[in-house]
């Protein structure tokens, strides 16, 4: 079947085309049965509008580009729902690329990105990113962009965050008032700002409760599972398994961890307590349940939508002003963290 157009609806209805548009798009001057008769045949002969030729004719692009590291991982979709949710209601298509954590891949879908000449890109950076020069490319381009979790170094772009800092701050200081005192850090990759805040809240949880930092406690590996395991081992060996509580950069890092402990007979929390961060779903399946520092997603994707709609018009009306959007976390105590004093 041929595509619908405007056309055919309204030679079939015996109206001029320019009042099938107008009822479209709920126009006053189009009388409620008119508009009635119009949305019928448009549902009974399937039509569909032409976004690419609208934004044509408008010469306004009605796609917005999203750039995430890895589809698979729940954090990111749950984001990504929240984007289409409120893109989809202002009447925009989501063009969605992953660039699977690698600094080469970003730059190929940054240029992919540019060549479809998008109202704007939603980006959250990958652990390999350290040249942020094809980012401001895109600004160059007149594209507005807008980072969510992780955002790019060195590059003025509106942004929206998670409390990194406070998060991890909390996380420790729960695992200390919970007994723990040789507390150890699954740390991601160094160059991104959600490693170093996580970094520096874990750092002066344990100075405020006069601990001190070890470096044999910490290790810098990821942000997957497989980084945990690795990282996990790494930790026993350059710490002569002297710990007794990790706190994880993110939940598959520690789930990775738990996994490693189960397979060398360890015990959660008995021998080592684990915290990590993100509330992914599976936190609350494994056993023992797994405390975690919750983040919401949807609002995250919903916040940067909106940050990114505020740039786009903004743009067109010569006034678009950066910002800036911190969002809470949440500490979620369960029982990977209990310790001899909840008892």
């Amino acid at each position: 079947m041929s595509h619908i157009t405007i056309k055919d609806i309204a030679t079939k209805l015996n109206i001029s085309h320019s009042t099938v548009s107008r009822a479209l798009r709920d126009h006053p001057d189009v009388n409620k049965e008119t508009k009635s008769r119009v949305i019928s045949m448009a549902k009974e002969m399937e039509y569909h509008p032409d976004i690419i030729a609208q934004s044509l004719k408008r010469r306004v692009s009605t796609t917005v580009g999203v750039m995430v590291p890895q589809v698979k991982h729940s954090f990111f979709a749950a984001i990504m729902s929240g984007i289409t949710d409120v893109m989809s209601k202002a009447g925009y298509t989501v063009m969605v690329c992953q660039s699977d954590e690698e600094w080469e891949q970003e730059v190929i879908n940054t240029r992919t990105l540019i060549s479809q000449r998008l109202a704007g890109v939603l980006i959250s950076v990958s652990k390999s990113s350290q040249n942020m020069d094809h980012f401001k490319l895109l600004q160059k381009r007149g594209i507005p962009i807008v980072f969510f979790d992780r955002v790019g170094v060195g590059i003025e772009a509106s942004q929206v965050v998670f409390d990194d800092y406070n998060g991890a701050f909390q996380a420790v200081e729960h695992l200390i008032s919970q007994g723990y005192s040789r507390i150890a850090h699954l740390g991601g990759p160094e160059n991104l700002l959600i490693s170093q805040n996580r970094f520096r809240g874990y750092k002066d949880a344990l100075k405020k409760h006069g601990l001190k930092m070890e470096e044999s406690r910490v290790v810098h590996c990821g942000l997957n599972e497989e980084d945990g395991i690795v990282g996990f081992n790494n930790l026993m060996q350059q710490s002569s398994g002297d710990v007794d509580a990790i706190f994880g950069i993110t939940d598959p890092v520690t789930l990775g961890a738990f996994r490693r402990m189960r397979e060398t007979k360890l015990k959660v929390p008995g021998d080592i307590a684990l915290v990590g961060f993100s509330n992914s779903p599976e936190t609350s399946l494994v056993d023992p349940s797994l405390t975690t520092v919750a983040q919401s997603a949807p609002l995250m994707g919903e916040t940067a939508a909106r940050l990114l709609l505020n740039q786009i018009s903004g743009r067109q009306n010569g006034h678009s002003a950066l910002e800036s959007v911190t969002l809470e976390t949440k500490l979620i105590v369960r029982e990977s963290s209990l310790g001899t004093t909840s008892g």
